[in-house]
């Protein structure tokens, strides 16, 4: 048994981003080579990673599929797009990147979300006004005339 959940997040970051965090981001995604520990740059005093939190590849162990992280330019700044594996003790660094690509994003909305490996249903995460909430869907699914819970 494991607490592995699958994190997925897609967002749009502007052309703006500074210079230092689209560093900080490429160290995540495993993209910068050195030994660098990604300071989050926000002045807060949050101090550095140990690890990058993005930067696995390949088959997931147990929430199926492939895991990904890709950060592509584009004319109006930046697309990322995330699929990774992450266990429980990530939590509060993954609480803290997250929240720093909130501040960032240029995108509203739902931009993805949590799910234990064993639920069906994911916790989304929800920018509003450059702040990351996570929702979590009531409990239990109701038919709606065209699917039917057996």
């Amino acid at each position: 048994m494991g607490d592995y959940y699958e994190l997925q997040l897609s967002l749009d970051l502007p052309a703006s981003l500074p210079v230092e965090d689209l560093t900080l981001l490429r160290w995540h995604l495993g993209e910068e080579g050195d030994d660098r520990h990604g300071d989050d740059g926000d002045g807060g005093g949050q101090g550095a990673y140990e690890y990058p939190l993005l930067a696995e590849r390949g088959a997931a162990w147990r929430v199926g599929g492939a895991l990904v992280g890709e950060l592509c330019g584009r004319e109006r700044g930046w697309a990322l797009t995330v699929r990774q594996e992450v266990h429980p003790d990530q939590f509060d660094d993954l609480r803290r990147l997250v929240g720093w690509l909130g501040a960032r994003t240029s995108t509203a909305g739902v931009v993805g979300h949590v799910r234990f490996y064993e639920e069906w249903l994911p916790d989304l995460l929800i920018v509003e006004a450059g702040v990351v909430s996570r929702m979590t869907p009531s409990a239990g699914l109701q038919a709606d005339g065209i699917f039917e819970i057996l």
